[in-house]
C-alpha cells in the first residue's frame, strides 16, 4: 500500500521540489552519467514529463542531444528506452534545432554488427521520419535492411519504410517497385508479405503512383485468395482510396461486390468495416445504387451479426447528405421507384427485431429519414419511428447489461432528435418515458431523466400534472444511499426543476430537502443546488448552499459556497418585482445589490492563483453594474415627476436649437443612461470574447445579457432621444430561430414584447411623457422578472486551453531593460505553446494564433527634437498556425527615439470558424534605446564646435553599407 502511494506521488509530482528548466535537465543529466544501468533507465524515461513541463525548443534540443549520446554509446535496453521516449514525444521532435547532429549520433549505430541494435536504429529513424523525410542515407539503410536475413531487422525496416513513405514522395516512388517485387517474389514468406502490403496505403503522393499501387493490389486480391491475404489487401486498398480520394466510388463498388459474393464471414465483416469508414469520411460519394445494393445484401443475409454491421453503415449514411440523394433522385420508371424504398422496408422490418442492436439501428434510420426528408409519402414513417422507439425503451429499460445501456442511449438520442424536428410528437414521447420511469432499472432511469430534461429544455412539454409522478418516484428513491441512487436523485431533481417553470411550491421543496437529509451526501446536495441555479430556482438553491456551508474542508470552498448563497439570495429578491410599482422595484434592486456586493467579496476570497475564477468575477461584476444601471434608469424616469421641466424650457429649446431641452434635465440624464447601457453591452461582448473554453449555453447566456443592454439603450433612443431616426428592422427577432432553453425562451418573449410596446409608442406622442417613462420602467421590470440562469461554465470547466509565451531576447531580471542601439532593429522572437486540459477541442479548436506586438515610449532621454509619429511606436500583427501545439514567429522593431520603451506582446486565438477570442496572455518586456557610439561622438564634437575629421567623414560614407 505504501509503495503504491509512493509511486502515485512520484507520478503526480507531489512533494517534489519545483525546479526550473535548467535545474531539471541537470538533474536528469546526472542520472544519464551514472554508472548504474537502473539509474540511467530511470533518467531516460523521465524525459517525456520534462518535455511536457517545459515544451520550448532550447530545452528540448539539449535533451534530445543527450538522449542521442545515450543511444550511441548505451546498450540495447537503453536504446529501446530512448526509442520509446522518442515515440512518446513525437510532437516535440520538430523543436530540435540541431537536427544534423542528432541524426548523426543516432545513425552511427546503423553500422553495428548487432542486428538488434540495427533494428532499434531503424525504428528510431522511422519515428523521426517527420523531421528527416528526405535523408538519403536513411532511405538507403532502409532499402538495404529489407534484404537482411534477420527477421527482427526486416520488421524494423518495414516499420521505417511505412513511416518514410507517409512523409516523403521521393522515398515512396523509390521503394514502391522494391515492395512490389518482394510481395510478388516466391522467396518471401507469406507472413512477411502480410506485413509489407500495408506500406502501399501511403503511395498516394501523386496520381500515377496511386494508380500503380491500386493495380498491384488488384493483382494481389485475385492472385492470393486466402482469407488473411484478401483481408489485408482489401483494407490497404480502402485506406489508399480514402487518402487519394479519386478512387472512392470504385472502392465502394469493390467492397459491395465482396460483401455480396464472397462466402467467407471474415471477408464480409472486413468489407462492412471499410464501408463504415468510407461512409464516415465521404458520404457524398455514395450513389443511390450503392445504398440500394447494401439494402439488398442486408435484406438477404441470414446472419444477424452481418445484418447489424450493414445496418450500422446505413444508419451512418442516413444522418448525412446521402439519404437526401437516395430519396430525391428517383428515376422515372415506377418499378425502380417502388424499389427505391428498400431502405424504408428494411428499417421497418428491423425495428422489432429480436436483436437489440439491429432494432436500434433500424429505428435510427427511420428517425434520420423523418428528420431530414419532408416528402409527404415519407410522413407516416414518424409514427413507425415513435412505436419502434417506445418498444426499444420498454425492452432496454428492464435490462442492466452494458449492451442494453448502449442501445438505450442510442434510443434516447433518437427521441431527442425526433422531438427537436417534429415538436408535435413530443407529448406521446414524454408520456411513454414517464410511464416507463417507474419500472425501469436505476441505470436506465438516470439516462431517461437526462432525456426528459433535454426534451423539456427545448419544449415546455412537462405539465404540472406530471409533477406528482416525479415526486412519488423521488420519495421512493431517496430511501437508499448507493452511488447510482445519488446520481438518480440529481437527474430527477433536474427534471423537476425544468418541469416546474415557475417557482417551486413549498411542498416540492420540503420533499427534496427531506430526501437529501435522509440519504444523500454533500456532493449530491451541491449538484442539485447547482442545477437549481441553472434553472433559475434560486430560493431552493439558496437553502441548499446554506445547508452545505458547514460541511466543507477548506476556507476557499466555504467562501465559494457562501458567494453562491448570496448570489441566489440576490436573485431571489428580484422575483418580488411587480409592474407599475416602481418604488418597490427600487427597494428590491437595492436589496439584491447588497447581497451581490457581499457575494463578490466572498467570491474574491474563494479565488486562488491556480483557480482565479476570472469568468465568475467578470460575470458577477457585470450583473452588479447592470442592476445599478437599471436602478439609475428607474430613478431617472421618476425624476420627470420629482423635477418636471421648468416653465422656460420651451424658450431654452428654441434658443439653443436643441428640441430635447424642452424636457428639462431628464434629457441629459437619459443620454448618460443610454451611454452606460451601451458601455455595458461592450463589456459583455469582451467577456464573451475572453471565454474560449465556455460551452455554447453559457455563451448564449452572456449574449442574452448583452442583448438586454442593447435593447434598453435602443428603447431610450427610440422613445426619448431620437424618435425620428429610430429603426426597428435590425432589432426584430426572427421567430424561427431554435431556442435552446426555457431561460432563452422567456428572455426572447420579453425582448419581443418590449420592442412591440416601444414601436407602438414611438412617434405617437412627443417625448417625454409619463407613457414613455412607464414603458422604460416596465421593460426593466420585465427583464428582471426572468430569473437569471447561472450556466455550466460558472461552476464547471469542461475544456481548458491556455497559451504560454516565451520571448527572446529576454532579460535575466524582468524589471531590467534590454539594451539596443537606436540605429539597429531588434529581432524579437516569439515562441508559444498551446496547453490543453483532459478534453482538448471539446467545444472549439484553435485554428491559428494572432500575435499583436506594440511598443510605447515610457521615458525619453537625450535631446527633445521632433520625430515623425511613425517612429514613436511599433504596432505589428501576425497570424501563425500552431503545429503540434507549438508556434514561433519573429518581429523587427525600430527604436529610433532614445529612452525606455515598453513592448507588449498579446496573443489571441482564432477558432476553426474564424471567430477571434481574446484569450491572452499578455507579456511585457522593456527595451532601452541607446545612442550608437559614432553618432554620439559626432554630436559631442558638434557641441564642442569641432568639425568632424576627414577619416570620420569617410567612415560615415561607408558605414551605411
Amino acid at each position: 500500500m505504501a509503495a503504491s502511494a509512493k509511486s502515485f506521488l512520484a507520478d503526480a509530482g507531489y512533494g517534489e521540489q519545483e525546479l526550473d528548466a535548467n535545474s531539471a535537465l541537470m538533474e536528469l543529466d546526472k542520472g544519464l552519467r551514472s554508472g548504474k544501468l537502473g539509474e540511467q533507465c530511470e533518467a531516460v524515461v523521465r524525459f517525456p514529463r520534462l518535455f511536457q513541463k517545459y515544451p520550448f525548443p532550447i530545452l528540448i534540443n539539449s535533451a534530445f542531444l543527450k538522449l542521442a549520446d545515450v543511444f550511441r554509446v548505451g546498450n540495447n535496453f537503453l536504446r529501446l528506452c530512448v526509442l520509446k521516449v522518442t515515440q512518446q514525444s513525437e510532437k516535440h521532435l520538430e523543436k530540435i534545432l540541431n537536427v544534423d547532429e542528432f541524426v548523426k549520433r543516432v545513425f552511427s549505430v546503423i553500422h553495428s554488427n548487432d542486428p538488434v541494435a540495427r533494428a532499434i536504429t531503424l525504428r528510431m529513424l522511422g519515428s523521426m521520419a517527420s523531421i528527416i523525410p528526405e535523408r538519403k542515407n536513411a532511405h538507403h539503410s532502409i532499402r538495404q535492411s529489407l534484404d537482411s536475413h534477420d527477421n527482427v531487422e526486416v520488421e524494423a525496416a518495414i516499420f521505417a519504410a511505412a513511416n518514410f513513405s507517409a512523409q516523403s514522395k521521393d522515398f515512396a516512388v523509390g521503394i514502391c517497385n522494391k515492395i512490389s517485387e518482394m510481395i510478388q517474389g516466391l522467396a518471401t514468406p507469406v507472413d512477411l508479405k502480410l506485413k509489407l502490403i500495408p506500406i502501399l496505403q501511403h503511395m498516394h503522393h501523386d496520381a500515377s503512383l496511386a494508380s500503380s499501387s491500386r493495380q498491384l493490389l488488384q493483382q494481389l486480391v485475385t492472385s492470393y485468395p486466402s482469407t488473411k491475404m484478401v483481408i489485408v489487401t482489401l483494407h490497404t486498398f480502402t485506406l489508399l482510396a480514402a487518402s487519394s480520394l479519386v478512387d472512392i466510388p470504385k472502392q465502394i463498388q469493390l467492397l459491395l461486390q465482396y460483401l455480396k459474393s464472397d462466402p467467407r464471414k471474415a471477408v464480409k465483416r472486413l468489407a462492412i468495416q471499410d464501408l463504415k469508414l468510407l461512409a464516415n469520411k465521404t458520404p457524398h460519394t455514395w450513389s443511390r445504387e450503392n445504398i440500394q445494393a447494401l439494402c439488398e445484401s442486408a435484406l438477404n443475409t441470414p446472419y444477424d451479426s452481418l445484418k447489424m454491421g450493414m445496418l450500422s453503415v446505413l444508419s451512418t449514411l442516413s444522418g448525412t447528405i446521402a439519404i437526401k440523394q437516395y430519396f430525391s433522385s428517383a428515376p422515372g420508371t415506377t418499378a425502380t421507384t417502388a424499389r427505391s424504398f428498400d431502405l424504408v422496408k428494411l428499417a421497418q422490418e428491423c425495428c422489432y427485431h429480436n436483436n437489440r442492436g439491429i432494432a436500434a439501428h433500424g429505428v435510427r434510420i427511420l428517425t434520420n429519414i423523418s428528420a431530414s426528408c419532408q416528402e409527404k409519402d415519407l410522413l407516416p414513417l414518424e409514427q413507425d419511428a415513435v412505436f419502434g422507439l417506445e418498444a426499444l425503451l420498454v425492452l432496454c429499460s428492464q435490462d442492466d447489461s452494458p449492451g442494453a445501456q448502449a442501445t438505450l442511449k442510442m434510443t434516447l438520442t433518437c427521441m431527442v432528435e425526433l422531438v427537436k424536428c417534429r415538436p408535435h410528437l413530443s407529448q406521446s414521447v414524454v408520456e411513454s418515458l414517464l410511464t416507463q420511469l417507474h419500472s425501469a432499472q436505476d441505470n436506465a432511469r438516470i439516462l431517461m431523466c437526462h432525456c426528459l430534461a433535454a426534451i423539456a429544455m427545448q419544449l415546455p412539454v412537462l405539465a404540472d400534472g406530471m409533477l406528482g409522478d416525479l415526486m412519488d418516484l423521488y420519495k421512493l428513491i431517496g430511501q437508499s444511499a448507493t452511488d447510482k441512487k445519488q446520481e438518480l436523485l440529481v437527474s430527477l431533481a433536474t427534471v423537476i426543476f425544468v418541469s416546474s417553470q415557475k417557482a417551486l411550491s413549498t411542498e416540492i421543496k420540503t420533499v427534496i430537502k427531506q430526501q437529501l437529509e435522509n440519504a444523500s451526501n454533500g456532493w449530491t446536495a451541491y449538484r442539485i443546488a447547482r442545477q437549481a441555479s441553472r434553472m433559475g430556482n434560486h430560493d431552493m438553491a439558496r437553502e441548499l448552499y446554506q445547508s452545505l456551508l458547514t460541511q466543507v474542508a477548506s476556507e476557499h470552498f466555504y467562501f465559494w459556497l457562501n458567494s453562491l448563497k448570496e448570489f441566489s439570495h440576490a436573485e431571489q429578491c428580484l422575483t418580488g418585482l411587480q409592474e407599475d410599482n416602481y418604488s418597490s422595484a427600487l427597494s428590491c434592486i437595492a436589496e439584491a445589490l447588497k447581497s451581490y456586493h457581499k457575494g463578490i467579496a466572498s467570491l474574491t476570497a474563494a479565488s486562488t492563483p491556480l483557480n482565479p475564477l476570472s469568468f465568475q468575477c467578470g460575470f458577477v461584476k457585470l450583473r452588479i453594474d447592470l442592476l445599478q444601471a437599471f436602478s439609475q434608469l428607474i430613478c431617472t424616469c421618476n425624476s420627470l415627476k420629482t423635477s418636471p421641466p421648468p416653465a422656460i424650457a420651451t424658450t431654452i429649446a428654441m434658443t439653443s436649437g436643441n428640441d430635447l431641452q424642452r424636457c428639462g434635465r431628464i434629457s441629459n440624464q437619459m443620454k448618460h443612461s443610454m451611454e452606460e447601457f451601451r458601455n455595458l453591452a461592450t463589456r459583455y461582448g469582451d467577456l464573451y470574447q475572453s471565454s474560449f473554453d465556455a460551452d455554447s449555453a453559457t455563451l448564449r447566456n452572456v449574449e442574452l445579457q448583452q442583448q438586454s443592454c442593447l435593447l434598453i439603450s435602443h428603447a431610450i433612443e427610440a422613445l426619448i432621444l431620437d424618435p425620428e431616426s429610430a429603426s426597428f428592422q435590425e432589432y426584430s427577432s426572427n421567430g424561427t430561430a431554435h431556442v435552446e432553453s426555457e431561460y432563452e425562451r422567456r428572455m426572447m418573449s420579453v425582448f419581443n414584447r418590449v420592442l412591440e410596446e416601444v414601436e407602438s409608442l414611438n412617434r405617437k406622442y412627443a417625448p417625454v411623457s409619463y407613457l414613455h417613462t412607464a414603458c422604460l420602467c416596465n421593460a426593466v421590470i420585465a427583464l428582471l422578472k426572468v430569473p437569471l440562469s447561472f450556466q455550466r461554465y460558472f461552476f464547471q470547466k469542461l475544456q481548458s486551453t491556455s497559451i504560454k509565451l516565451a520571448l527572446s531576447p529576454s532579460p535575466r531580471n524582468p524589471a531590467e531593460p534590454i539594451a539596443v542601439q537606436n540605429n539597429q532593429q531588434l529581432a524579437l522572437k516569439v515562441e508559444g505553446v498551446v496547453q490543453h486540459g483532459s478534453k482538448p477541442g471539446l467545444f472549439r479548436k484553435i485554428q491559428s494564433v494572432c500575435l499583436n506586438v506594440s511598443s510605447v515610449l515610457q521615458s525619453k532621454s537625450g535631446q527633445d527634437y521632433k520625430i515623425p509619429i511613425d517612429n514613436m511606436t511599433n504596432e505589428m500583427e501576425q497570424k501563425v498556425e500552431p503545429h503540434n501545439d507549438y508556434f514561433s514567429t519573429q518581429f523587427l522593431l525600430n527604436f529610433v527615439i532614445l529612452g525606455t520603451h515598453n513592448i507588449t506582446v498579446e496573443s489571441s486565438v482564432i477558432d476553426s470558424n474564424g471567430i477571434v477570442w481574446k484569450t491572452g496572455p499578455k507579456t511585457t518586456i522593456f527595451v532601452k534605446s541607446l545612442e550608437d557610439p559614432y553618432s554620439q561622438q559626432v554630436r559631442l564634437q558638434q557641441q564642442q564646435g569641432q568639425p568632424p575629421s576627414q577619416q570620420q567623414q569617410q567612415r560615415t560614407a561607408y558605414s551605411r553599407f
